[in-house]
This record gives C-alpha cells, structure tokens and sequence, in this order.
C-alpha cells in the first residue's frame, strides 16, 4: 500500500494578548496556553528562540506541557540570521542546539532559519552556513560542546539518535535561483514555501518534507484565509503528502518525480496580529484534511 506523509497544522506561537476571551477562555490561567493550544493542533513554531536564547528548563517544561504526538518546530536566532548574517556564527551556533533545543527529545521538529527581506543571495555564505548545520542528534550534541561562555546554561545530552530538519525562509528575489534550489537539495535542507504579499512564493521541494508558512496574502501577518484559498492550500497538501507536487506550484526548476512514499508536510498560519485569523484558519484547513489526520486531531479546533 502506497505510504501517504505525515500532515502537521499549526500556528505561529501561541502567546497573544487578543486571543483572551476568544480562542482562549477568559478563565484560563495563562501558564496553560500552552497545553491548551496543542490539545487544537499538531504542531506549534516557538518564537521565542528567534529573539533570545532560551533556557533548559524552558524546553522541558514545553516538552512536559504538550501531547505524546506532539511536535514543536523552531525558529533559529536572528542574532544568526539578521545580526551576524551568517558571519563568523559558528559559536552562536553551538550555543543555540545548547541552549535545550534537545530536552525537546522527540518533540523537536524542523528548524526554521528566517532571513531578512534585505539580504541577498550569497552562494559561499550560504554554502557554510548549510554546512554547518547538524542532521541528527549526535551531529547536534557534537556542534553543542563547542559553545562558549556566552551561554549560561547547557544541555548536552539527548533522548536517542534521531534526525533534526532543517527550512529557510527567504524574502529576497535574488533566491530565485536554480544554484541556491540546487544547493539546498544537495544540503537535505527545504525551502520554505511562504504565502505572503510581499515576499517570494517558491514551491520547489529541496527535501523529504515540505514547510510552509502562511503570513496572509492581502495584508501581512493580519489578512485571513477564506473557503476558496483553503481549499487551493488543501489540496497542495494532498499533493504533497501524496509524493507529488501541485499543478499550481510556483518553482524555479522543473518538478520532481513522484516519491513513493510521500512527504510530511507543516504547515503553520502566522496570521496572528489584531484579529483571530491564526487558529480559526488552522482549524478550517484542518477540518479539509481530516482523513488525513489521526482521530485525536479530528474537530479539535
């Protein structure tokens, strides 16, 4: 029997002043957002990393807050991204798998890497970067032991060997390129395909999994999905998940062939700002996938 991906429906961080009193009940004590927002979705993107380093415990504490076949995906730093631009990053690199990434266990999926709408493509600053990268637990443990004293508190051990994945998410043309497609499938590394108004919508599949994020399209992080996108969004992840690739895909290089056992998709709707779009729409999408989803997903939100 043909082997279909894993389908994971999100959102984009789960700590929103206006969401009290609507996607969380006005009682609910706010140390249980958390727990509250992954009983709705499958997965959730932690924001927090991207601004600061984060602590052990913190990590643990996500880890103990959340369901059995959860998976939290995590936003790399900016100081990496933005600040450093990829320059001399190898110690921030090591202090960030220190910082307790891995007390996730098998709780840590993808790892995001954002850039900035300003930064261009840079082959051989990208090509190290992606090289940098570890792909599994040990990889991680191994780059974490090279942290330096910047970092207060380490966490240099793991659950068990697994793989970690990693997606970029770029908002510059210059990346409308068959080198950097080329490069992040020679790196195993996918590119994010992001809906969004201003920046750049790439479906090429650079990996075995697909990683979108959903800004909103008429107006950014604010603008909602109604019946007739969520039905194209849908549908792509039928695709997807099924080893092919959307009709409507947007790419720089020709389509892959079909893959026999599919691919995981996450999908997160970072639509968070004013109104409550974020979980509503990650809720409708869901609804659309439902033979698609384990029964204790099914009408959860």
């Amino acid at each position: 029997m043909k082997k279909t991906g894993v389908v994971r429906i999100g959102i984009s961080g789960w700590t929103y002043a206006p969401w009290r009193g609507q996607f969380y009940p006005e009682d609910l004590p706010q140390k249980q957002e958390l727990s509250y927002a992954a009983r709705h979705f499958r997965s959730i993107e932690i924001n927090g990393t991207f601004y600061g380093l984060q602590k052990p415990d913190s990590f643990g504490r996500w880890r103990d807050e959340t369901p059995d076949d959860f998976v939290f995906a995590v936003k790399g730093p900016r100081f990496i991204t933005h600040v450093r631009r990829l320059k001399e990053i190898e110690a921030p690199l090591a202090n960030f798998f220190a910082s307790g990434l891995l007390r996730l266990g098998p709780k840590l999926g993808p790892i995001l890497w954002q850039f900035p709408p300003n930064m261009a493509f840079d082959p051989d600053r990208f090509d190290t970067f992606l090289s940098l990268l570890p792909h599994d637990h040990d990889a991680a443990i191994a780059l974490s032991k090279r942290h330096d004293e910047r970092l207060k508190q380490a966490w240099l051990k793991s659950d068990g060997h697994q793989p970690i994945r990693h997606a970029l998410e770029i908002r510059n043309d210059s990346f409308r390129s068959a080198a950097f497609i080329d490069m992040l499938r020679r790196h195993k590394v996918a590119l994010v395909c992001a809906d969004t108004v201003k920046w750049p919508l790439l479906m090429d599949i650079t990996a075995d999994f697909i990683y979108c994020r959903l800004h909103g399209s008429e107006q950014l992080y604010v603008s909602g999905y109604e019946d007739e996108a969520l039905n194209i969004w849908a549908e792509r992840i039928r695709a997807w998940t099924g080893g092919g690739e959307p009709d409507n895909a947007t790419r720089v290089l020709d389509p892959l062939p079909r893959r026999a056992r599919g691919r995981d998709v996450y999908l997160y709707f970072d639509n968070t700002d004013k109104k409550l779009r974020a979980p509503i729409d990650a809720g409708h999408l869901a609804e659309r996938l439902a033979d698609l989803m384990p029964r204790s997903h099914r009408n959860a939100a």
